[in-house]
């Protein structure tokens, strides 16, 4: 992969700006794992997919690792078998993440985004790793909206970030 200059690289959108978008999916998301019955947050699948909530812990894991990437450059590789268990540790889990993203991610060095990380799963770009997580995220919450339609309950407007 070929990555561009940063000095002749247009932006399409400042770090503050991105880092606001994605706290936007990342609000829209707490309130899809809100909506969930405690009881079914962990347990109610579909078609063999994992339950909701061990998806929001991958998306919570990988957020919590892309942020921390952004303010220190390190990727430390998550426990992918531990994790918040119930509503309510993992929503205090996405809240310091979120408080985290918010107080750190704005102060990001431009050149991360441009600069080459290795990352558990391959070397790419810190704007293709930023993107993924974004994108991670993205992916579970809608298999979250389909599993509370499932189970009779309408999910939050996806618009409504």
């Amino acid at each position: 992969m070929t990555v561009p200059d940063p000095v002749s690289a247009a932006a399409v959108m400042s770090i503050p700006d991105f880092v606001a978008h994605w706290q936007g999916h990342r609000a829209l998301t707490r309130r899809v794992i809100e909506a969930f019955p405690d009881d079914q947050l962990f347990s109610f699948s579909l078609g063999g997919m994992r339950p909701f909530g061990v998806q929001a812990t991958e998306i919570h894991l990988v957020d919590a690792m892309t942020v921390t990437a952004m303010r220190t450059g390190e990727w430390p590789e998550p426990d992918w078998t531990t994790g918040p268990t119930d509503k309510a540790g993992l929503l205090a889990a996405w809240d310091a993440v979120s408080a985290d993203l918010a107080e750190h991610g704005p102060h990001t060095d431009p050149a991360f985004f441009t600069r080459m990380h290795a990352l558990p799963w391959g070397e790419m770009p810190g704007w293709v790793a930023a993107i993924y997580a974004v994108d991670n995220g993205l992916h579970h919450r809608a298999q979250g909206y389909v599993y509370l339609r499932a189970l009779g309950i309408e999910p939050p407007a996806f618009y409504d970030r």
